[in-house]
């Protein structure tokens, strides 16, 4: 069995990019089959027609220098094909007839010396042959790999070549066919640039697709990250949340049951244990259907959280508004229901209030939530069979603010909400409590 990967929200290999390359890999062995069939019936064409052609090849004076030029242009057309059909599809990273490099040796400024050189010398010995065949051919190739400069250069120097054998009367071309010879080769040379503009769009749009799908990558794995950070954020509030309340209370009824089994107290506070238990299953269920597109908790049940607080820690817990209230975005709501329940969290875990009051504040354009503890003394909570809940000192701001002395996941998760929300969190330790604020725009 394969092994799988370390991140399963990993994409693979960009589909789109390789089912491009995938297309011109057909592409180029359609095209690289079919034009070396071409390529190489047609030096074979020309081949009989060199040698069919007056004066033929021989081995005597003037027969002699066609036979030379002849083969000088028959393997000058072989090489210049084989050179050019990697040209029709350069972008294809298969098998190549040709190396990538070839194009910076000397394989094309030697080759295409040869083709024009023996295209010149035979056209001149042999006016009735094909030889004007390898300047269409060499003028393709040059404009498809040199500079432009060259490849005019090279276009102007067989125009001329053409014109001049014209009007000398030592060419095969004169008069009309002269002039559709020219039309003819400026055609090509017009064909081959269209071609090279053609490849270098299709380079620009391969890099851009490359650069696009690796984007998706990037925003897919982000997106996999903020869901993460988003799942884990839910359910460290609703556990801590539940299980912090749970645990004081069990704690509390352990200890009465210890030292006063015949405690009046001890089945209310029996009953108080197994009601935040199934808060803490009803929170649960909540933050579930919540992840699978639920509804959210919000403000309206900010009350809810601070009487639990109240009964949990026989203390006073008052909630209060102020301004008109007004529709807030989803997300805005659960933090500031999150945010409420962290802090409130942090509160039972690590202080020992006189008293707490959560306040929302609807301004013209932001929200703000206040949670702040009131007493003498920070304290880490000691349960006593007296009021359930007491407490000897311990703690401070950094331990109330972050659930723990190392700062926990607590605060790191409610500054992330706000954050992501374009909002502030402030955790800091007042003169006789503890102050989280959290302002959100809206």
């Amino acid at each position: 069995m394969g092994e799988m990967s370390a991140d399963p929200y990993q994409e693979p290999a960009a589909p789109a990019l390789a089912a491009l390359r995938q297309a011109r890999v057909e592409r180029v062995a359609v095209i690289r089959r079919w034009a070396l069939t071409i390529g190489l019936a047609s030096v074979m064409a020309l081949a009989v027609t060199i040698w069919r052609s007056a004066p033929q090849p021989g081995l005597q004076g003037t027969s002699l220098g066609i036979a030379l030029a002849a083969c000088g242009f028959l393997a000058a057309m072989l090489a210049a094909i084989w050179l050019a059909i990697p040209l029709a599809t350069p972008l294809a990273t298969p098998v190549s007839l040709v190396p990538a490099h070839a194009i910076t040796t000397r394989a094309y400024p030697a080759g295409l010396a040869l083709l024009v050189a023996s295209s010149v010398a035979l056209e001149l010995l042999q006016p009735r042959g094909p030889a004007l065949a390898g300047l269409f051919l060499a003028v393709y190739i040059v404009a498809r790999v040199f500079e432009p400069r060259l490849s005019a250069a090279l276009l102007v120097a067989c125009l001329a070549f053409i014109t001049g054998t014209d009007v000398a009367g030592v060419g095969g071309w004169s008069g009309l066919s002269s002039l559709v010879g020219l039309v003819a080769l400026v055609a090509v040379f017009g064909v081959s640039l269209s071609g090279r503009r053609i490849q270098a769009q299709e380079k620009k749009e391969e890099r851009l697709l490359a650069e696009l799908e690796q984007s998706r990558a990037a925003e897919l794995r982000g997106a996999a990250l903020a869901e993460r950070q988003r799942v884990a954020r839910e359910v460290h509030d609703v556990l801590a949340h539940s299980l912090s309340g749970l645990v004081v209370q069990l704690e509390g009824t352990r200890l009465l049951a210890a030292t006063a089994p015949s405690d009046a107290r001890l089945p209310l506070a029996m009953d108080r244990a197994r009601q935040l238990a199934c808060d803490g299953l009803d929170e649960a269920r909540q933050a579930i259907a919540m992840l699978r597109g639920g509804d959210l908790p919000g403000p309206r049940r900010l009350a809810e959280l601070a009487d639990g607080l109240a009964a949990d820690l026989s203390v006073p817990c008052r909630f209060s508004e102020a301004g008109p209230p007004r529709d807030l975005a989803p997300a805005v709501r659960l933090a500031l229901y999150r945010v409420t329940q962290e802090a409130l969290t942090n509160v039972r875990k690590h202080a020992c209030p006189d008293k707490v009051e959560v306040r929302l504040e609807y301004l013209p354009a932001a929200v703000t939530l206040a949670v702040q503890d009131f007493g003498a003394a920070r304290a880490k909570k000691n349960t006593k069979p007296g009021g359930l809940v007491t407490g000897e000192a311990a703690g401070g701001a950094t331990s109330s603010g972050g659930g723990g002395p190392a700062g926990g996941y607590g605060l790191t998760g409610m500054r992330e909400r706000a954050r992501l929300l374009g909002g502030s969190l402030d955790a800091s330790s007042t003169h006789d409590g503890f102050l989280v604020l959290l302002r959100v725009p809206v």
